[in-house]
Order: C-alpha cells, then sequence, then structure tokens
C-alpha cells in the first residue's frame, strides 16, 4: 500500500479514537450522576433499561477502541492492508468503508458463512 494511503488511513483511525474518547467520557459522566428517586416501578424500569442499553454502547465503543488500536499497531509493523487469513492485500473500498479490517472481502464472506452454516446446524 502507498505511503500517501496509510497516511491517509492513519488520520481517519486517528479522528475516529478522537471521537470515540471523547464520547466515552460523556458516557461514563452521564452515568455517574445521581438520579432522582423512582417513585413509580415503570420509571424505574425504563431507566434501568436506558442504562443497561448505554452500557451496551459503552462496551460496542471500547471494543472498536481497541480495534482502532490494533490497527495502529498493524500500521507500525507494516502488516495493515493485509489479509489475516490469505496474506494478500485488502482493498483500498474496503478499507475506506471499514478502516480496521483485518480480512479482505473474498475471506469475510467465507468466514460469515461458515459462521451462518455453523449456527444452522446448531439449529
Amino acid at each position: 500500500m502507498e505511503k500517501k494511503h496509510i497516511a491517509y488511513f492513519r488520520e481517519v483511525l486517528s479522528d475516529h479514537l478522537e471521537e470515540l474518547l471523547n464520547n466515552a467520557d460523556y458516557t461514563v459522566l452521564s452515568m455517574t450522576t445521581p438520579k432522582e428517586n423512582f417513585p413509580d416501578i415503570t420509571d424505574r424500569a425504563s431507566f434501568e433499561a436506558d442504562r443497561d442499553s448505554m452500557l451496551r454502547i459503552s462496551q460496542r465503543k471500547n471494543e472498536r477502541i481497541k480495534k482502532i488500536k490494533e490497527a495502529f499497531g498493524r500500521i507500525e509493523n507494516d502488516t495493515y492492508a493485509i489479509c489475516k487469513t490469505c496474506g494478500e492485500e485488502i482493498s483500498l473500498a474496503r478499507l475506506i468503508a471499514r478502516p480496521i479490517s483485518t480480512q479482505c472481502i473474498d475471506c469475510k464472506i467465507k468466514e460469515e458463512a461458515a459462521m451462518k452454516e455453523t449456527q444452522r446446524l446448531l439449529n
């Protein structure tokens, strides 16, 4: 992959990481703010459901942060844009769509098909 492409993806990943980290601060702050006492059980249940949803979103963001940091590691060791399965170069179009990709589209399609087949057999 050309250096200009690597520089582009480094910037995209960096911007995305910064955005996620800024949002993480907001999530933590909003979850630690004391809430009112809920006299109605329905209000309390709604609050708990919202809180659970926020925790799931926060967990997904943390996973995304981890994947971005791993992508920076691949950039540093010159394996960014190389498919971990077949060793071929991952297309620019795929990386533009998903800069943290570790597999080319063909390998990812095969992996997902195998996962679907496994699920089908288990059900």
